[in-house]
């Protein structure tokens, strides 16, 4: 499966050359190349993202993604029924010395998510309400682009418009689960706010990938406890708060599937992909085993397109372009230089 920020690898060309001297030189462009490649993957996406965006799909993400930011803000504010960033307003009117006041989660302003959750925002609940859901919005985008990529972004901004206009966590949940792969302590977020998603932690048991569920655990571990240094009564709280809202349903804006239909589907989809080595059945399943499976939660989807692989992902023409020539992407022939002379002093040395 290819990584999430480099390109293909390229094929060198076949060495023509009968002296040792030149096979010399080829191989240390080639590894030139590889070391480029490795250390400066960032030079390649950013290359690859200038490009998309001069594309018109990658203008029409970029313009789709600005004019929903400037509508949110625009229709955030509170006391009316269709007003946007709803769900963001929970976060924002809860209070750190009393966030489990409305905590009945089918009712407006209800906060149910873990205290870590707050005191992880807590900068951002400094800002006043317009402030708060720009850059909240802001950053919800980022998660989009993350999980589409540029030629995809316009798409993303589309399926998850819901999602968006809510301000609800989905889309970091999809981030948490897509960086869960390579950095198994992103899973703290997901089993500290949604609770049951944590489920796909059941890939590493059945993988028996025994490490990486110990990073995942003990990294939620070391949160709990680093919180509840700082808010121990706010955490008897909350598990409070989950007994109460345990095997409630959503509202009208929910999928009607109770958890406890969703969730054996959830461990039998987890169970096939751990077997077939498919990394995307773990953000289905996570999503499937919401609490409540909003409308806007099926944005959790676009994590499929990065823990597939597709090409879109990547840098589609760029790279393509890069391996006909042989080249990795996004690479200066400075750096080229300076790498192949890295590569012959270390062979030398």
């Amino acid at each position: 499966m290819s990584t999430l920020t480099d390109c293909p690898p390229a094929v060198p060309a076949p060495s023509t050359s009968n002296g040792s001297g030149e096979s010399h030189r080829v191989a240390y462009s080639t590894r030139a190349r590889d070391a480029v490649t490795q250390r400066r993957p960032i030079v390649a996406r950013l290359r690859a993202s200038s490009v998309e965006l001069r594309s018109p799909r990658g203008a029409a993400g970029v313009g789709l993604a600005l004019g929903l930011w400037i509508f949110i803000i625009a229709d955030s504010a509170p006391g009316r029924i269709w007003s946007t960033a709803q769900e963001a307003r929970c976060y924002w009117v809860a209070a750190l010395a009393d966030p489990y006041r409305w905590s009945v989660w089918t009712r407006p302003l209800a906060y149910v998510y873990s205290p870590a959750f707050l005191q992880f925002i807590a900068p951002l609940k400094a800002l006043g309400w317009p402030a708060f859901v720009a850059v909240w919005t802001a950053l919800l985008l980022v998660a989009l682009r993350y999980l589409t990529g540029p030629r995809l972004f316009w798409l993303g901004v589309l399926v998850a418009a819901i999602e968006l206009a809510g301000g609800n966590i989905s889309l970091f949940l999809a981030v948490a689960i897509v960086l869960g792969f390579r950095w198994p302590a992103t899973w703290a977020f997901v089993v500290l706010t949604k609770v049951t998603p944590g489920v796909g932690l059941l890939w590493f048991v059945l993988r028996r990938e025994w490490r990486n569920l110990v990073v995942a655990l003990g990294a939620t571990i070391a949160v709990v406890g680093a919180s509840t240094l700082l808010a121990p009564h706010e955490w008897w709280q909350w598990l409070q708060v989950l007994v109460a809202n345990a095997g409630q349903g959503g509202t009208s804006a929910a999928v009607p599937l109770a958890l406890w239909v969703r969730l054996p589907i959830a461990v039998a989809l987890l169970a096939w992909g751990a077997r077939t080595d498919r990394r995307w059945t773990v953000a289905v399943a996570s999503m499937l085993a919401l609490p409540a499976l909003w409308f806007g939660s099926l944005s959790m989807l676009l994590a499929v397109i990065p823990l597939s692989g597709r090409a879109e992902f990547a840098t589609s023409r760029e790279c393509r372009a890069d391996r006909r020539d042989g080249e990795p992407s996004g690479n200066a022939p400075g750096l080229l230089r300076r790498a192949s002379a890295r590569a012959m002093i270390e062979e030398r040395g």
